[in-house]
């Protein structure tokens, strides 16, 4: 059998599964995997691409919320886990392999931190918001780590790790994350700095 038949009815059945299960979204391509789906809301025309995880834990006292803007696109093998606050704005693209969380297991910074001979399952788990503002370009295999905002019209690199907020209209790349060029409203230009 053709190939090309193959690929079409497979993405009949992941439309009409898509209509059955999340009604708000353009198409998720399964497989597909949700958790917490009660704290996740997701706006219109939310797309995925397949093996995606998205994940709102209920830790303690936090009451996880994930909110996913209109006509986001999450590509395969994204994984997206919320424990306090993830939001991701209006028209964002994430490439494939990104993982995006507002949860680390244990303390490294400020009070209390974590004993490094306490079993890693075991330790404390920590949270800080994730905002990814509207309009961000998030591409290949990027890693977005607890605490970090990314400014609105802005682009992540490809394999970039971004360990400090990212401010908007500027292209940001590299381990750690580091802001190379910004857009230049007076000459229309993406400037490098």
């Amino acid at each position: 059998m053709d190939r090309s038949f193959y690929e079409l009815v497979k993405l009949g059945k992941n439309f009409i599964k898509t209509k059955i299960f999340f009604p708000k979204a353009r198409l998720i391509r399964f497989p597909f995997d949700v958790r917490g789906k009660r704290y996740i809301r997701y706006g219109k025309n939310f797309t995925t691409g397949v093996g995606c995880r998205i994940e709102a834990y209920k830790f303690f006292d936090y009451i996880p919320e994930m909110r996913i803007g209109n006509n986001v696109q999450i590509n395969d093998y994204v994984h997206l886990a919320c424990a306090e606050m993830l939001i991701i704005e209006d028209d964002v693209l994430i490439a494939s392999k990104v993982y995006i969380s507002d949860i680390n297991h244990g303390n490294y910074s400020g009070k209390n931190q974590t004993d490094p001979e306490e079993r890693a399952k075991e330790r404390i788990i920590s949270t800080k918001s994730v905002k990814i503002r509207k309009n961000v370009w998030i591409g290949e295999n990027c890693t977005i780590l607890p605490g970090i905002e990314i400014g609105r019209n802005s682009v992540i690199g490809a394999n970039s790790i971004v360990t400090k907020d990212i401010p908007e209209n500027c292209i940001a790349v590299g381990n750690p994350a580091k802001v190379i060029k910004r857009y230049n409203q007076n000459s229309k230009k993406w400037e490098r700095l």
